[in-house]
């Protein structure tokens, strides 16, 4: 049988070539993200033994151990995936963890609503058009000063450089930094309403690197129409398309109609920045409208802007699925809080929370990957997410038996299994498996694999 290096290969993979600035640590990043990774929900103490407790610690109070250093191998890792794509959707969105319960960490800040205490974090998705999340491209953390509470009127009269918008900007300037990495790989980052910023329209970028926002504003436009939403429901309708929306606890499952428009717009910068002398700036706007929603429900809209050319109506409805991926990153920092916890950890500063939750987004991304890889190619082989003696013991426990099949499982197959050792209950009608019974079969399928190599181990 496997010895114990059998199951290192995906920690040893997405953090081995850290640059930590001492060979050790880059040996403990390794054995806490295979560590963690087997309970990510977990408290430290309940996953980690007395030795590794104390490593653990140690390991994230070093200042030696910073974002980039962690991220680093794992970004390198995708950047590799992603060169076996033509295109790649970088998705960008922001979230706040809310740590006002533990009122003794240092070196926190403000966030929205009633959260006092805690901080915000700014990250790129790397997703293929058909939602496979490739991995982490980056990650921004920072605090909202306290003395700061209460002056947003203030801030907006502020240079982009001085305000939290910047992190769109930036995000745009690093995958133009990427790209030299996969150099035959479309990247189209994608943001939702609040990535809006005309900074980012009109930002120099290489070829091959495009955006896709949701558009917020009703922008001055060089038409005759004068604004962009006027223009964009003048131009003539191309066709329709079909939205399965699903239920919620407010409203019903239903089909939406929408019909669907396109054209190029050339924006006019904002008034409020004449004197910048910004120029104006050609991008392509695409439009689906709710047509028959039905009384009480308000219908569904979107309004797209791309510096992608989209001229017909099988490229607008690419945009459109384009941008239902962007759900992917918010599916991930989902993961990420409520999967690992990361708000339950009591780490005493914001600087041991930010080392932990750049190694957490990797576990993270890696329980989503586990959750949707199957959905998308089913039939592969399950070894592409298992090593050998994970899915042998996986099979053994589920069909209650020592006889191995001559070839291993599928992917479909395995993360059926898993899942239902989370506790998914796989009748007619349920939805595909999610991450929360994914996570949870990992956490049982790490106690059967130590018990499946403790008694072949002499065999």
């Amino acid at each position: 049988m496997p010895g114990t290096d059998d199951l290192d290969d995906w920690a040893s993979d997405e953090f081995g070539a850290a640059d930590l600035g001492d060979a050790r640590l880059t040996q403990r990043l390794v054995a806490l993200a295979r560590r963690l990774s087997q309970s990510p929900q977990c408290s430290f103490p309940q996953s980690l033994n007395g030795p590794e407790l104390k490593a653990a610690y140690r390991f994230f109070d070093n200042a030696q151990v910073d974002t980039d250093g962690v991220l680093g191998p794992h970004i390198g890792q995708t950047l590799g995936r992603m060169q076996q794509v033509p295109v790649v959707l970088a998705a960008q969105d922001t979230t706040e963890f809310n740590l006002a319960h533990l009122p003794a960490t240092e070196g926190l800040g403000y966030g929205t609503g009633n959260n006092l205490r805690g901080f915000m974090m700014h990250s790129l998705l790397a997703v293929t058009p058909e939602g496979l999340p490739l991995g982490v491209l980056g990650m921004k953390t920072w605090v909202r000063p306290p003395e700061e509470y209460g002056k947003k009127q203030q801030r907006k009269q502020r240079p982009i450089q001085e305000k939290e918008s910047i992190k769109w900007l930036e995000g745009s300037e690093h995958l133009a930094a990427l790209k030299a990495h996969c150099p035959n790989t479309r990247i189209v980052g994608v943001s939702d309403r609040e990535g809006d910023v005309y900074d980012v329209f009109v930002a120099e970028r290489p070829a091959g690197v495009d955006w896709l926002v949701r558009a917020s504003w009703n922008r001055r436009v060089a038409h005759p129409e004068k604004y962009l939403w006027e223009t964009i429901l003048a131009a003539p309708v191309l066709g329709e398309t079909e939205l399965q929306v699903p239920a919620t606890a407010k409203r019903l499952a239903r089909t939406a109609r929408l019909t669907v428009r396109c054209i190029p717009v050339r924006l006019r910068p904002p008034r409020a920045r004449r004197s910048e002398k910004l120029p104006e700036v050609e991008v392509f706007a695409i439009h689906a409208l709710e047509t028959d929603a039905g009384d009480g429900i308000e219908p569904l809209e979107w309004l797209l802007l791309s510096s992608v050319p989209t001229h017909m109506h099988e490229e607008a409805l690419e945009r459109l699925a384009w941008y239902a991926r962007r759900w992917t990153i918010e599916s991930w920092h989902r993961v990420l809080k409520s999967g690992c916890r990361v708000e339950a950890r009591q780490f005493g500063s914001l600087d041991r929370f930010v080392r932990a939750t750049a190694l957490f987004a990797v576990i993270s991304w890696r329980i989503l990957y586990a959750t949707l890889l199957a959905r998308l190619d089913s039939d592969l082989p399950c070894e592409v997410l298992l090593q050998p003696i994970e899915w042998r013991a996986l099979y053994c426990r589920v069909h209650g038996t020592t006889k191995l099949p001559d070839k291993p499982p599928t992917l479909a197959q395995v993360v059926l299994w898993i899942a239902r050792l989370g506790g998914y209950l796989n009748r007619k009608h349920d939805r595909p498996p999610g991450p929360t019974v994914i996570w949870r079969g990992f956490l049982a399928l790490h106690e059967i694999t130590q018990m499946y190599r403790i008694f072949r181990q002499n065999e």
